[in-house]
């Protein structure tokens, strides 16, 4: 049994793909995704876009938190001055479902590789960027800003931990019914680790002794090392598709 922790009502996309592999799987999101405190620094942000050379976009949250606030305010036009840049397949699909295309997407699919990669020089280049509101990577803003760009950030959307854990998956847990944990992002993993805390008590990470973890990618991996010790699985690709595929793989080599 894989147990996934994406945030509710993005998990099934991930939880067909395994299921297709064959995998039994059990879902406690780990994230619930809000709007932001206030709207004023994206709307405000919006109203200037045209002033903007390039809006970044490196979640399919900031997609659909950006055009939900931008179509309110109706500055369709202002779209043709600046161009657009994302990280990776899934935020370039939401994209393409407002009918745009990407100017630029890395091949890697992480945000540090905008910066490496990223298709001409930022100095001098005025640069908007809605993210999360509390608890994003801060590379991509300091490399920019220390290349000479000058880049806006704006709260679009918050991500919190639930209040309670799934008592299903701590029942599943405890009768070792969780063969795997999937982490999909940094947060999903603190925040699993409270809700493990919550459910199971300060001797909660013994329960997972026995529990794979998995994990989408470096920079998640580092706060699996950090929170539980050790990954068991990454995925060679930081999508979804390529966490199934690790984990395809994983299983197989264990049951040789």
């Amino acid at each position: 049994m894989v147990l996934v922790t994406r945030a509710a009502g993005q998990s099934s996309q991930f939880a067909e793909l395994l299921a297709a592999a064959g995998m039994g799987v059990i879902e406690m999101p780990a994230l619930e995704i809000r709007p932001p405190s206030s709207w004023q620094p994206l709307d405000g942000a919006i109203r200037q876009l045209k002033h903007y050379n390039w809006l970044i976009l490196t979640s399919a949250n900031a997609v659909s938190f950006f055009f939900e606030r931008f179509e309110k305010i109706g500055q369709r036009a202002d779209l043709k001055a600046v161009k657009l840049a994302v990280v990776g397949r899934k935020t370039a699909t939401v994209l393409r479902q407002y009918d745009l295309e990407p100017d630029f997407m890395p091949s890697n699919f992480v945000a540090d590789a905008l910066v490496t990669d990223f298709p001409e020089p930022v100095a001098g280049r005025k640069i908007l960027f809605p993210r999360v509101e509390n608890g994003g990577r801060e590379i991509l803003v300091q490399a920019m800003t220390s290349a000479g760009a000058t880049v806006t950030e704006v709260p679009a959307y918050e991500s919190g931990c639930p209040q309670e854990p799934d008592v299903a998956v701590i029942a599943a847990l405890q009768a070792q019914r969780i063969d795997v944990i999937t982490f999909a992002s940094s947060k999903t993993v603190r925040h699993t680790c409270q809700l493990f805390e919550q459910g199971l008590g300060n001797d909660w990470l013994r329960s997972l002794d026995a529990v794979a973890i998995a994990s989408i990618g470096p920079k998640t991996s580092e706060t699996c090392w950090e929170l539980l010790g050790r990954v068991d699985i990454e995925a060679a690709e930081y999508t979804l598709d390529g966490l199934t595929q690790a984990m395809t793989q994983w299983a197989s080599e264990s049951l040789a």
